[in-house]
């Protein structure tokens, strides 16, 4: 073997290692706007990566025994990027298919389906390169150490790119596809460069091609944005997943979007949200709390709270875990953050860390379906409990239910900020139905109304809900939770179905447009 080919080999492994990496971390963002980003979905992809990496091994060992022949690997090389653009074009229905199935099963089933053939694909390389690379047994040990550790560096280097840079800059599909370019042109090289006689080259060229055709089809589509009776009006991806501004073609309604999911929608003509939690956080924390000169806002969303909260002279505090978030929030929903301070950063760190005091906390993190699992525990509403002035109040929007069987995470949250606050109130119009609940919580005995809300300032089209959400008072039932702690915290596993109800909604809310 010439040393150039070896510095190739060598090159080759670095590049299929971090084209691993980048699946399996970008596979999972590419199922999060269906499946959601739980740790079932985390596990599926893993777990299929895991899989996929053995069965690889084995297979590229099994080959290499029968076969020396390089152009045989770098064709599973070339099939890997061919599959990969083929996930690009069918990753949506995939998804959807996998939709009609338990959380669990659905992520693990498109997960395999999409990534588990490239994954295998690439996994081959290792070991057929091990034994082409050594040619006497007191040398394999320096042979595997090396390519193992060039593979790893090249792990490394491609779990840095997706994570710091791709992500936050190009679409999902986009990287997708120019991965699989990668592979192409690695695979290609061989062919052209070192592969002089070679009679693959012509399928090398029309499989490459059908690839490339496939996943620009599938880029395409997924450029194409919606339906005729929406206008995109912002596109851009963040740390956090794409973001998306879209109007209806009236123009009445304005929709924000995560990773396609609906969060918050608003009337551009009134200036006014047509959610409800919008006016809940505000009014709940107008209505308990005596005297609000400061708050902080964790979650900015379109910022309606914290600048309603400023142009009444509160001095506001935000934590925003999104960069991203803000400029779009403030070019099309009317947020003013030059009236508060706006903190870049996780609530929970926040709230850990800083000494400044509060009149009342507003608690509206979402991470799509649900609220991030390390803001609603014990050890988070102490932090938070330490912020609050006396008498100041806690106001948290939620997704929960207390419908019997399906109310351990509401049960449990009530449970919860009783182990930390003397009072807790729950408003929800349906107690039955998984919703938006709001839960106000504070050191104080006597927790009640000491103000009512202006229902005239309330959007008309959810004026009613807010007064009916307003009146409405219920409680769980404490056998049915627990109290949440950082060390156990398993929300995600019992909240499953209701999430799950909530996503299939959202998805096919958003597939309408």
């Amino acid at each position: 073997m010439s040393p150039g080919l070896r510095r190739y080999l060598y090159f080759t492994a670095a590049v299929t290692g971090a084209a691993i990496m980048i699946v399996e971390i970008l596979g999972a963002k590419m199922l999060a706007p269906y499946v959601g980003t739980s740790h079932f979905v985390w596990t599926a992809q893993i777990a299929v990566t895991l899989v996929a990496l053995a069965a690889g091994y084995y297979a590229g060992g099994r080959m290499v025994d029968r076969s020396l022949k390089l152009a045989r690997i770098y064709g599973c090389v070339l099939m890997a990027a061919i599959y990969l653009c083929l996930s690009v074009l069918i990753v949506k229905p995939v998804a959807y298919w996998c939709l009609d199935f338990k959380l669990a099963l659905g992520s693990l089933l498109a997960s395999a389906f999409l990534f588990f053939v490239p994954l295998s694909l690439l996994a081959m390389v290792g070991p057929f390169f091990i034994r082409m690379l050594t040619s006497a047994v007191n040398g394999v040990g320096g042979n595997v150490g090396r390519l193992t550790a060039v593979s790893t560096l090249g792990s490394f280097v491609g779990t840095v790119l997706i994570g710091y840079l791709l992500i936050p800059f190009f679409p999902n599909s986009r990287t997708m596809y120019f991965t699989a370019i990668l592979l192409m042109l690695v695979s290609g090289g061989h062919y052209f460069v070192w592969e002089h006689k070679s009679r693959n080259k012509p399928a090398v060229v029309i499989g490459s091609l059908a690839g490339l055709l496939l996943g620009f089809v599938g880029i395409r589509r997924d450029s194409a944005g919606h339906s005729s009776e929406f206008v995109e009006r912002f596109r851009g991806n963040s740390n956090f997943g794409l973001l998306q501004v879209v109007d209806n073609e009236s123009g009445t309604r304005r929709f924000y979007l995560n990773d396609f999911l609906t969060q918050n929608i608003y009337d551009p003509g009134t200036k006014k949200s047509v959610t409800l939690f919008t006016y809940m956080l505000h009014d709940l924390a107008r209505a308990y709390t005596r005297q609000i000169d400061s708050a902080l806002c964790i979650g900015l969303g379109m910022g309606v709270a914290p600048t309603q909260l400023a142009r009444e002279g509160v001095q506001v505090d935000v934590v925003e875990i999104n960069p991203a978030v803000l400029p779009v929030a403030k070019k099309y929903f009317d947020c003013e953050p030059e009236r508060f301070r706006v903190v870049i950063g996780d609530g929970r760190h926040f709230v850990n860390r800083t000494t400044n005091r509060y009149d009342t906390i507003l608690l509206d993190a979402f991470l799509g379906d649900s609220s991030p699992s390390h803001l609603m525990t014990r050890e988070a509403f102490d932090s938070m409990h330490r912020l609050l002035k006396p008498g100041g109040t806690l106001v948290i929007n939620s997704f929960v239910g207390f419908r019997a069987g399906r109310d351990f995470f509401g049960a449990s949250l009530e449970k919860t900020l009783k182990a930390v606050f003397k009072s807790v109130r729950v408003h929800a119009a349906d107690p039955d139905e998984t919703g938006n609940v709001f839960f106000v919580a504070s050191d104080r005995a006597d927790l009640n109304i000491v103000a009512q809300p202006d229902f005239a300032q309330v959007h008309p089209a959810c004026r009613d809900l807010a007064r009916i959400t307003f009146d409405d008072q219920t409680e769980a039932n404490p056998q049915h939770g627990i109290v949440l702690t950082d060390d156990y915290n398993p929300v995600e596993f019992y909240d499953a179905a209701n999430r799950e109800a909530i996503r299939r909604g959202l998805v096919m809310r958003m597939r309408s447009m």
